[in-house]
């Protein structure tokens, strides 16, 4: 041990214990542990993708011009534990096997519009889809053809229903061309059961746009769904 003030080497004795205590110990080869590193990246990659966060493609045309063919977003799983889906959030659910035209393609996503014990209602004078009697102002997100400049209506058929508990009434963005809840509901002669989803079926909340970078882009919910009051 080398004291305060007292230089080393200053005689040999201190030299040869100064020699010997600073000997570089021995460290442990980088390519034995790179293994050992690379099974915990891949651990936690696994863990957080089973549980947490995940990344989805989108497929299909459903929900433009909010999501287009082949954008990337990351979807939160873990949400749900805690909160229930809200309305106007874009979800990730595990679809009915009657609302899947291949039955690999098990996986949708859709905005939510309205939650259990909502009243449903497409469409007012105005041709808006309201619920509990509040009229929704879709402009912000329905589809808008890019040749003609023409928007969607909210829905193309009418509907006027109370979704049962447990149950999300939800919608694509691009409703002339979504599978979704409208699109069951006329197709199983107004059977609502059918023409919604479980709530235990939700994967998780979409919340972020991460690719093509450029159209990078927060979720929220759009703020027509602040005035909805809760149902009767």
């Amino acid at each position: 041990m080398i004291e305060e003030g007292q230089a080393p080497g200053a005689d040999g004795e201190g030299a040869e214990e100064s020699s010997e205590k600073q000997q570089p110990k021995k460290k442990g080869s980088f390519w034995k542990e790179l293994p050992i590193l690379l099974g915990v990246a891949i651990l936690v990659a696994i863990v957080v993708r089973t549980w947490v966060v995940q990344t989805y493609y989108i497929p299909s045309g459903s929900m433009e011009n909010t999501l287009l063919i082949n954008d990337r977003v990351l979807v939160n799983k873990l949400v749900y534990d805690f909160s229930e889906p809200e309305r106007g959030e874009i979800i990730v659910f595990t679809a009915p096997e009657s609302w899947r035209s291949v039955m690999e393609e098990d996986e949708f996503i859709k905005r939510v519009i309205a939650t259990g014990g909502d009243h449903v209602v497409c469409c007012d004078d105005e041709g808006r889809i309201t619920v509990n009697g509040e009229p929704l102002d879709e402009s912000s997100y329905l589809y808008t053809n890019p040749v003609t400049g023409e928007q969607d209506p909210p829905s193309q058929d009418p509907f006027d229903i109370i979704v049962p508990e447990g149950r999300l009434w939800v919608m694509g963005d691009h409703r002339s061309a979504s599978g979704d809840s409208r699109e069951r509901f006329i197709r199983t002669g107004g059977d609502v059961q059918s023409s919604t989803i479980p709530v235990d079926a939700v994967i998780g909340k979409a919340f972020v746009l991460f690719w093509p970078v450029g159209d990078f882009n927060w979720f929220a919910i759009p703020t027509t769904y602040d005035h909805v009051p809760d149902p009767a």
